[in-house]
Order: structure tokens, then C-alpha cells, then sequence
């Protein structure tokens, strides 16, 4: 008879493995296969020890990471011999709380099919409570306060489980074993309707009807979501819509729409299979989507032939969108350039005159978390904000195991964390041009500091002397790794894709500090191993004004025909010149003839801007990017290869774009009055040929399109397309947003080849 031989074995395993059922998946694993020993949390992720036969030690090893919970995700398993013990059961045991926090905190995530099932099941003792969740969903990051991630460590806390949870909590057979937000109505969080002065109205479900007659009213809701307020109108509802704008300061920049499910989004919206997946997935992001004619409300996007569209992905917005039974604008709470409010008695206050009602809870947020927006482009996932559902995943390695801060750019804030080997991004945090979004960045940066216990050698900044987070990181007193913008940009979407150097890096956006006096922003960058050369650049062109240009695009296109014709064209019948009075004219003219607050810039976003602004569709833009949006938009289903001119020539190391025959095209297909679609499209396609001709020039097999210009859906997918065509390997943005958002990942990956080229 064949006597089993015994051993143990300790698995250290490290990635995103708490909160997500890992330890009742190791316990039933271990238990199945006859093994003894124990499973607990730690700040570095997960240990186990396991005893038993060795053919099943073997099957338990190799079972580990692929028979997992569905939002586990195993990075690392380390494996070492141990003496036997003798156990004779397997336990869970009690977290540890010592060592370096490596554990990866998961993010928020919506509520599952089960869940959704039990709460709307008359039978289940949960019916209808808006904070159901189990291991499979619910908050996470929102709500954690320290590791290893245990209920003592998160906003919970203040809930003591009542004997029904406590049962379901410590029954490794049940899938809300360890679900640190468990809860019912007996014992978990309690919501409340406020009026506008905060006084309770009233409370549990009664609130949620008082909240969708208010709605239905025409009255703007603010409710307390998942990580942060979200302010509610109905979409249907033009003037609702036009006061939210009004009140909330937000001109025209469109808002995103909630509806009840997948079938009514496809009632608003064209919706292809990859976006309907978005749109269920657990991540649940706003997706923007093509629209149909429908009843939701023109201000809802003005002039804008895409919708954003959200699902509901916490209980309480399931069961607000079932009383309600009509689509509703779900808005970040804030007013315009604010962060989120977080706390019901904070935002009675910075949201009075706002909100016309408050539906609060008293489950504390940890810290703020928007929503995150999703585009598809080019038959993949491009994330433009990245924050719930996403972050604070880790993203592409830094290649270093040193400790670095990036504290990012001035717009669109994000700033991230490495440590060994991996980059944590913080969710998007918001504009830095107030007093609260710096206090926002402030406390992001400490937030994921201490949940990490992590303190950096050193802080990587944008070489922007005038960013505020530059600002911030040289008051810090720790060594400082200064990055180019547009570096930083190539070396983002560089790590989103995994790959390495050398690459040809296309950096196109609205701005920029070059280092040599002008604004760049139409950028061909050579990365190598260790460093990277300006390859090429778009011709330079004056931006009369300064900021003012980013606010009136008019602005940009007299600096581009100007650039041209030179003082001479004041005195022509230029469709330009019809964008000013003669008085402005004469300001203006001077400003450019003596050179006076006129920084010269060889931007690709403000091109985008004149022509824009050439076309007639905006000379003045309400929100960053709106004249680029509308010159994408106004494509209206074009096609064909038709492009503008450019030329193209060596200017000693660097390859110079010149738009110079592209804007006198333009101005002449304006005078002839041909079709604005037509004129976008060969804009457009001759911005691809441009970039196929760097291409060329540089003979870079591998090319990397980022900046916020590459969030413009034909331009990327036509420059794709012709990239492939001429034999070259195009790469873009997936998981780090090609904006300004994706500049801390990429400062990371910047500030560690710096340390390793020393």
C-alpha cells in the first residue's frame, strides 16, 4: 500500500486579492482537496500555509490563480518548503497588520447580479436596501482606511454586524464571508431625504419616492453616492437641465445621463456590443456613445451628436432609477473647477443654492472618487477618466523598485505612487485652480501616502514652473526629477502598452512648457533607452493674448493667418478678420506687429482651434476643448481621402510640419462656402498623413500616439489605420487617459529612468 507522502508549504501571494472572496476560495480549495493549515490577509496581500499529501499540494498550486474569484487578480505566488505540523483542520485566521503594505485596494465596484436579484426579492431580508453588497461587490476603495482591508479598517466600522450578518461574515461557505461592508436594515447604514436647509424629510424608502417626486417635479437632487455627491435632474427635462447649468456654473459641457438599463440606453443611443459590455461591466463607466433622437434634452449636450451614458451601479441608484422611470442627469457635486463634496453637512453648505434636496446616508466616504468616462476607439476601450471601478489598480511597472511621487499636471489631476515595481495611480482628482481642488490634491496625496506607509526618495513634477503642483513639489524639501510634458505623455501610453524603447512618440495636445521659450504641443519625440530628442514639430505660430487664446479660439486662427500674411492682412477681406470689431482688430494688430503678450506655440490643440474657429463654429469656446469637439463632431459621417496640403522639411536636427498650405486651404474652402463636414475631413486626414510622414522621417518602426488630441476618435482611428498601411506598429492610450490625466504614470516611468541612467 502506497503511503501518501506529507508536506507543507507556505504561498505568499501578492496582487489584488482582499475584499474580493479569496480567502473562502483558499479555505474551500484547501478543505476540497484534503489539506490542513490556515489563510489570513496581511498588508503585502494574502499567506497561506497548506499540509497535506503532495499530489495535492500540487493540485492546490497549480489550481490557485486560475480557479479564483472573478475580481481576484494574483500578480505574484511565492512558494517556500516548511516543516509539517501536524494541523488538523484549516483556519482562517485574523489579519496581521505588520510589514511594507504592498496588498493592492481594490476599487469600487458595481453591484452584482445576485445582489440586484435579492434586492428586489419580497422574500430576502434585504428587499429594497440601498447598501446590499457582497465579496463579489460594493465599495472598496471609497470606504478603506488602512490595511490589510478589514472592516475595523474602513468607514464601516461604526456598523457593529447584528447576529443575521455576523452569521453570514464568518461562514466561510457564503459568499459575504469577510465582506467588510456587509450590512442590512437592522444593522447598516440608514438613508435620509433633506430639504435644501438640511432638515430631515424623511427616510428609508419613503425617501427614495420623496427623492423621484422631486425629481419628476423638475427639482434638482443631490445625492450621496458611492464616493462622493452626484447632483440629479431629469434628462427629459430641457428647463431642469438649463437650470442645473445655470446653477452648477457649467455652460455647456455635457452632461452624463443615467438610465435604468441596457435596453433603455439603447433607446438614447447607437450602442455596439464592446460598449454594451462597458456599460454592464463591474467597472459600470460613463461610456460615450453616438445618440439617437430621443426625448432627453437638448442641453443635456449641446450641439453634440454623443451622449454619455451610465448604467446604475450602486443599490440606492437601482432603486432611484426603478422609482423614478425616466433617464436623470447624474453630475459630479460640485460647483464647476470644485472638487467632490464627500460629506451630507459639507455639502448643504458648498451646494446651497444648488440642490433643492439632499438624499443622504451615514456611511462615511473615506475619500473622493468620481466617475469614471470611457470612449471606444479603434475597436478597443480608451479610458479618458480614470476613477471608480478602475482605480487604484496598479498600472504598467515602472521598472525600478524605488519609492517615487508624481504629482502630475495643472489640469485633469491625477497623481500616482511606485513602489516595488508597480505604479498606483490615484483616481482623477480635478482642475488645480482653486483654493479646494488644491486642498483635493493635498489630501490625495496623503491619503495614499499613509494607506501605503510609504514615504518617496523622491517627487517627480512637470517642468512647468507655473504648475501648481510643480509648486507643491518644491516645497515638499525632497529631491526633485523635473519631466518634459510631452515626454511624460509618450511614456504613459509607452507603459500603457507595455512596451519598451525606442519608439516614435506623437505628443499632441493644447499646451505645454518646451524649455526654450515657446508653448509646445505638436510634438515628435525619438524616446531611446535612456533619453529622447525633439524629432519634429509643428510650425510656430503666435497666440495673441496669451490664456486668452485657450478661451477664445478666434484668437489662434488670427495668429495662424497672421503668421502667413503678416500686417498686410488687415488690410484684406479675410473670413478671420470677421471674428473681431475694428476695434479689436486694431488692438490686436498692434499686440502681433510689436510682438506684446504674444507666446509663440506649435500646438496641434490650438490648431485645432482656428480652424474651428475659421469654419464659424466656435470663436469662443465655454469649456477646454469644446472648438476641437465641434470640428470632430461637425465630420457628420464624411468619408474619404481627401486631404489638406502641408508642408514638410528638414530645419537643421528637426523635421517642421508647416500648416502654412493647410490654413490658406482652409480659408479658401470657408470664402467658397464648401461644406464644414468636408473641410473637417481633410483637416483631419491630412493631421494622419502628417503623422505618417514622421514616420517616415524618423524610421521608427513602433509609433505612440498620446495627448489629449488622440481623445478625438477619427483622428486616431484614421491615423491607425494609415500607420498599418505604411508598415508601421501604431500603439495608444487603454488604461492611462491620453490627456493630462495619464501625466503622473508617465512622470513615474520618467523620474525611474532617470534614477537608473543615474
Amino acid at each position: 500500500m502506497r503511503v501518501a507522502c506529507l508536506e507543507r508549504r507556505r504561498l505568499r501571494v501578492k496582487g489584488a486579492v482582499q475584499g474580493v472572496g479569496f480567502r473562502p476560495f483558499v479555505f474551500r480549495l484547501a478543505t476540497t482537496l484534503g489539506l490542513t493549515g490556515w489563510v489570513e490577509n496581511t498588508t503585502e496581500g494574502v499567506t497561506i500555509e497548506i499540509e497535506g499529501a503532495s499530489e495535492a499540494i500540487a493540485e492546490f498550486e497549480r489550481r490557485l490563480p486560475v480557479d479564483g474569484p472573478p475580481r481576484a487578480w494574483l500578480r505574484s505566488v511565492q512558494a517556500a518548503a516548511m516543516d509539517t505540523t501536524g494541523n488538523t483542520s484549516f483556519a482562517i485566521r485574523d489579519s496581521g497588520a505588520s510589514g511594507a503594505r504592498t496588498a493592492l485596494v481594490l476599487p469600487d465596484i458595481a453591484t452584482c447580479a445576485r445582489c440586484r436579484h435579492e434586492l428586489l426579492d419580497r422574500s430576502d431580508r434585504r428587499y429594497r436596501y440601498p447598501f446590499i453588497n457582497c465579496t463579489e461587490c460594493g465599495p472598496r476603495y471609497s470606504i478603506v482606511l488602512d490595511l490589510p482591508y478589514d472592516r475595523a479598517r474602513t468607514t464601516m466600522r461604526g456598523f457593529p454586524l447584528c447576529s443575521a450578518c455576523r452569521a453570514e461574515y464568518i461562514d466561510p461557505g457564503n459568499r459575504r464571508f469577510h465582506a467588510e461592508p456587509n450590512a442590512c436594515p437592522v444593522c447598516g447604514p440608514r438613508l435620509t431625504l433633506w430639504d435644501a436647509r438640511g432638515q430631515g424629510q424623511a427616510t428609508g424608502e419613503a425617501g427614495i419616492g420623496g427623492a423621484a417626486e422631486l425629481l419628476r417635479a423638475g427639482a434638482i437632487v443631490a445625492v450621496k453616492g458611492l464616493g462622493g455627491f452626484q447632483l440629479l435632474a431629469d434628462a427629459r427635462d430641457e428647463a431642469a437641465v438649463r437650470e442645473l447649468r445655470r446653477r452648477k456654473r457649467r455652460e455647456a459641457k455635457p452632461l452624463a445621463v443615467m438610465v435604468a438599463d441596457l435596453d433603455d440606453a439603447r433607446r438614447y443611443a447607437r450602442i455596439s456590443a464592446l460598449e454594451a459590455a462597458l456599460l454592464v461591466s463591474a467597472e459600470a463607466p460613463i461610456v460615450i456613445v453616438p445618440r439617437l433622437a430621443g426625448d432627453i434634452a437638448p442641453a443635456v449636450a449641446p450641439d453634440n451628436p454623443e451622449l454619455g451614458l451610465m448604467l446604475p451601479y450602486t443599490p440606492l441608484h437601482h432603486l432611484l432609477m426603478r422609482e423614478a422611470g425616466f433617464p436623470v442627469i447624474a453630475t459630479s457635486g460640485n460647483v464647476a473647477d470644485e472638487p467632490l463634496c464627500t460629506d451630507e453637512v459639507e455639502a448643504v453648505g458648498r451646494l446651497r443654492g444648488i440642490a433643492d434636496a439632499f438624499l443622504v446616508h451615514d456611511r462615511p466616504i473615506a475619500r473622493p472618487v468620481d466617475d469614471s468616462v470611457v470612449r471606444v476607439v479603434a475597436g478597443r476601450p480608451m479610458l479618458l477618466r480614470r476613477a471608480r471601478g478602475y482605480a487604484p489598480l496598479p498600472l504598467a511597472p515602472a521598472g525600478t523598485r524605488r519609492v517615487l511621487l508624481a504629482v502630475g499636471a495643472h489640469l485633469k489631476s491625477t497623481v500616482a505612487l511606485s513602489s516595488d515595481g508597480d505604479v498606483v495611480a490615484s483616481p482623477h482628482v480635478g482642475d488645480l485652480e482653486t483654493t479646494a481642488g488644491l486642498a483635493a490634491f493635498d489630501d490625495t496625496i496623503d491619503a495614499l501616502q499613509r494607506l501605503y506607509g510609504l514615504r518617496p526618495e523622491a517627487i517627480v513634477c512637470d517642468s512647468h514652473p507655473g504648475y501648481a503642483s510643480s509648486r507643491w513639489a518644491e516645497r515638499r524639501g525632497r529631491p526633485l526629477i523635473r519631466v518634459q510634458h510631452h515626454y511624460a505623455h509618450v511614456l504613459a501610453t509607452l507603459a500603457d502598452n507595455e512596451i519598451a524603447a525606442p519608439v516614435l512618440g506623437i505628443a499632441w495636445d493644447g499646451t505645454g512648457d518646451g524649455g526654450d521659450g515657446t508653448i509646445w504641443g505638436g510634438e515628435a519625440l525619438h524616446v531611446e533607452a535612456r533619453h529622447f530628442t525633439r524629432a519634429g514639430s509643428m510650425r510656430l505660430f503666435p497666440l495673441p493674448g496669451g490664456e486668452r487664446a485657450v478661451r477664445e479660439p478666434r484668437r489662434a486662427a488670427l495668429g495662424l493667418v497672421w503668421t502667413l500674411r503678416g500686417d498686410a492682412l488687415f488690410e484684406e477681406e479675410h473670413p478671420v478678420l470677421e471674428l473681431f470689431s475694428r476695434e479689436e482688430q486694431d488692438v490686436l494688430r498692434r499686440m502681433l506687429a510689436r510682438d506684446v503678450s504674444c507666446p509663440r506655440t506649435s500646438s496641434v490643440g490650438r490648431l485645432f482651434d482656428g480652424v474651428s474657429a475659421l469654419c464659424g463654429l466656435h470663436a469662443f469656446a465655454r469649456f477646454e476643448g469644446q472648438a476641437a469637439m465641434a470640428l470632430e463632431h461637425a465630420l457628420a459621417g464624411a468619408v474619404g481621402d481627401e486631404r489638406y496640403p502641408f508642408g514638410f522639411a528638414a530645419d537643421g536636427a528637426l523635421w517642421r510640419v508647416d500648416w502654412g498650405p493647410l490654413i490658406e486651404a482652409v480659408g479658401r474652402d470657408v470664402r467658397q462656402r464648401v461644406p464644414v463636414a468636408l473641410v473637417s475631413l481633410r483637416f483631419h486626414n491630412a493631421l494622419a498623413e502628417v503623422i505618417v510622414s514622421l514616420a517616415r522621417a524618423v524610421r521608427e518602426r513602433r509609433v505612440v500616439l498620446s495627448g489629449g488630441c488622440f481623445q478625438n476618435r477619427y483622428l486616431t482611428e484614421r491615423a491607425v489605420l494609415r500607420l498599418r498601411q505604411e508598415g508601421f506598429e501604431p500603439y495608444w492610450s487603454r488604461n492611462v487617459p491620453t490627456n493630462d490625466g495619464g501625466i503622473a504614470v508617465g512622470q513615474i516611468v520618467a523620474g525611474a529612468r532617470a534614477l537608473q541612467g543615474g
